[in-house]
């Protein structure tokens, strides 16, 4: 019996050894559950902040875009208005141009007059018209009097 008894002393130990390993494998199981519960909760935290963070910029983008939205629409109606204002200048542009050569054709044409005796050269006393040799020229300065008219209604974008 004393083998059954060292035999079953043995078991004890054995066993009680066994009873230790187990609680200290269960207190690592719980620990590494608890901590695997705290990780993830503080994923699931972070992952809240980096969408709140997302959001915000989505609106913050947004207001953003709103006002460069308003400001191109701005610029694109003042671009409109000095285009028109720009064509309406050019037009005057070519007339005053026109008219400039018409005037200066016309001082070409004075200054070149044979002042022979065998031409004539005379106003008819408050007559629109003269006489330069054979010609007869209208007064040039009845176009210095005519409006030019150009205006931004002519053009329409």
């Amino acid at each position: 019996m004393a083998t059954s008894s060292g035999t079953s002393s043995l078991q004890q130990i054995s066993s009680s050894e066994g009873d230790i390993q187990m609680q200290t494998m269960d207190d690592k199981k719980r620990k590494r559950m608890q901590s695997n519960r705290e990780s993830a909760r503080r994923s699931r935290l972070r992952k809240q902040k980096h969408l709140d963070d997302l959001t915000a910029q989505v609106v913050n983008l947004t207001q953003v875009n709103a006002q460069i939205l308003s400001n191109i629409n701005t610029t694109t109606q003042q671009f409109l208005e000095i285009e028109s204002q720009n064509s309406v200048l050019r037009v005057q542009m070519s007339e005053l141009t026109h008219r400039l050569q018409s005037l200066n054709e016309i001082n070409d044409a004075i200054n070149n007059v044979n002042y022979n005796d065998d031409h004539n050269l005379g106003m008819n006393g408050g007559d629109e018209w003269f006489t330069i040799g054979q010609g007869h020229f209208g007064n040039p300065w009845n176009c210095v009097n005519q409006p030019i008219i150009a205006s931004a209604d002519m053009f329409q974008y």
